[in-house]
């Protein structure tokens, strides 16, 4: 079901699930702006999820809504996952995806990390 990155923020997605440690997950990194797990179906050798703690849905819902400090937090914790998980030397992709066009699958902000191979150039469907 599409993802509609407008709507209210839903507190029983799996990420806000995830969160309150209802769902269990492979932790790899918190701080007070960021929780990071592995991705359950990954796409990659190191395929982590970075979301922020508060109750985003999407990228645009964040940025129009989150204080600066808080986006400013969780910007550096992505880079703090990508330095724990040795990606920053051979490098790494990230990707946001956001509503039904970008093929966003919940309705929680969520920052793929990508990494552990060579990527390459995307080409559109």
């Amino acid at each position: 079901m599409p993802i509609d990155p407008r709507a209210p923020y839903d507190e029983d997605n799996i990420f806000a699930k995830i969160l309150r440690g209802e769902l269990p997950c492979n932790k790899v990194y918190e701080d007070d702006f960021a929780f990071a797990f592995h991705d359950i179906r990954p796409q990659a050798p190191v395929h982590v999820l970075v979301i922020p703690k508060g109750p985003y849905v999407s990228w645009d819902d964040f940025t129009a809504k989150a204080p600066e400090s808080e986006i400013a937090g969780f910007m550096r914790s992505v880079g703090e996952v990508t330095r724990q998980l040795e990606l920053d030397g051979p490098g790494y992709r990230l990707l946001v995806n956001m509503g039904g066009h970008g093929h966003q699958e919940v309705p929680h902000l969520h920052v793929h990390i990508f990494g552990g191979r060579q990527f390459y150039h995307m080409i559109p469907d």
